[in-house]
């Protein structure tokens, strides 16, 4: 069945994007990518190479030419100018490249966003020409303002960078899908498969980890999981679910029918 992710006018078949860090060498990293199925590959400007160091191994010579959109982060960008700074070095990096990931951290011990210069980079890079896929909060509000500045996505924290904790506010999480008309993607904390199926049974268009492949003692076959996971939380989310019923069961079997014991 087609059912495309739409970021930025373009369209894509897969709904899982993963990061490029924390891999044991690029050729790892080259291997989970594939497993995955992803087309969207994120990539920390600050810390991973593609070209801007030329004696050092370039992440680019190990990613299949045209199978994947890169999508330049600001990871450990602390204020929005440095975040602003850090994708325009991106553009030139990479030929006028416009999709990206805006994320401002608020502080080094929880990675937790600050919303205020997310807010303030998002409108820089928005005026800029960029398509700004961003990284923030679970608070609606903030969210809707995120939209309402022209960012092309909304990913707010399923809980902290790295944490594996999985989606702490599920409550918050769809009150920004129900509010939201660009898509909706879990970004940071997802521990395992079971996660990304949860986020997406509640309605998120995509989700976006990193770590929890990376740091599985098995990256490449839990990249496979992920993507069986989003998959079958996507078909869920399609199929609809049937309705919970707190205070009665109800059998799966019509009783119109049923063959008595006493007949005959």
């Amino acid at each position: 069945m087609q059912d495309p992710l739409i970021i930025a006018g373009k369209s894509y078949q897969s709904r899982l994007l993963v990061g490029t860090g924390k891999y044991r060498d690029f050729q790892q990293t080259a291997d989970a990518l594939d497993a995955s199925g992803c087309e969207i590959v994120t990539v920390a400007i600050r810390r991973v190479n593609l070209g801007q160091n030329p004696n050092e191994p370039n992440l680019l010579d190990f990613l299949p030419k045209n199978r994947y959109t890169l999508l330049p982060n600001t990871a450990g960008c602390y204020t929005a100018d440095d975040a602003v700074r850090t994708l325009r070095l991106a553009r030139e990096l990479l030929d006028d490249h416009r999709l990206v990931k805006l994320e401002v951290l608020g502080d080094p011990h929880t990675l937790y966003p600050n919303v205020r210069d997310t807010l303030k980079a998002a409108e820089t890079l928005v005026k800029e020409g960029f398509d700004v896929m961003v990284y923030t909060s679970d608070d609606p509000i903030v969210a809707k303002e995120l939209e309402q500045i022209g960012c092309c996505a909304i990913m707010p924290l399923a809980s902290l960078i790295g944490s594996g904790m999985g989606i702490l506010n599920p409550w918050n999480l769809q009150l920004i899908i129900e509010q939201s008309n660009v898509p909706v993607l879990v970004d940071a904390g997802v521990g395992t498969a079971s996660d990304a199926t949860i986020g997406m049974e509640l309605g998120c268009h995509g989700v976006l980890m990193n770590t929890a492949i990376a740091a599985a003692q098995d990256p490449v076959r839990m990249a496979l999981a992920m993507k069986l996971g989003v998959q079958a939380g996507r078909e869920a989310y399609l199929a609809g679910r049937m309705p919970k019923r707190f205070y009665s069961a109800t059998p799966s079997s019509p009783r119109e029918g049923v063959i008595s014991s006493r007949s005959g």
